[in-house]
């Protein structure tokens, strides 16, 4: 029997429904906080998710606000979250409520270490390069 995903007692048709206000009480004090003081930058991502979601939500909203706390009426959006380099697609699901855009568009990649190449030492000057 499957389990179904459950945001602190609420079920995701029900935090769809919910409103950012009624939702509050829900998140962590930090977040809580975070939304609540806000900014510019935040509050204007928050108007361009509304209008997203009124229009269907079916474009990527681009956003270098890698700090936004996500909120149960973005489920089902996507957001292009900027890593510095480029724009990253994250898709949100309810298991995603309450964290922050970034911590789904890495900004670093994985390091591949391979033999020394050219100027890594005088004793590596003499091995061939494949």
């Amino acid at each position: 029997m499957a389990r179904k995903f459950n945001y602190r007692g609420r079920a995701p048709e029900d935090l769809r429904r919910m409103t950012s206000e009624e939702a509050l009480p829900l998140l962590t004090s930090r977040a809580r906080r975070f939304i609540k003081r806000g900014n510019k930058r935040y509050r204007g991502l928050v108007e361009k998710v509304k209008a997203a979601g009124a229009a269907g939500g079916q474009d990527v909203i681009k956003t270098h606000i890698r700090e936004a706390v996500i909120l149960p009426d973005w489920v089902g959006l996507k957001f292009g979250v900027h890593n510095g380099k480029e724009f990253k697609t994250v898709e949100i699901t309810p298991e995603k409520i309450g964290k922050r855009l970034g911590e789904f568009a890495h900004t670093t990649g994985p390091v591949k270490h391979s033999g020394p190449g050219v100027g890594a030492t005088r004793g590596s000057k003499f091995i061939p390069l494949k």
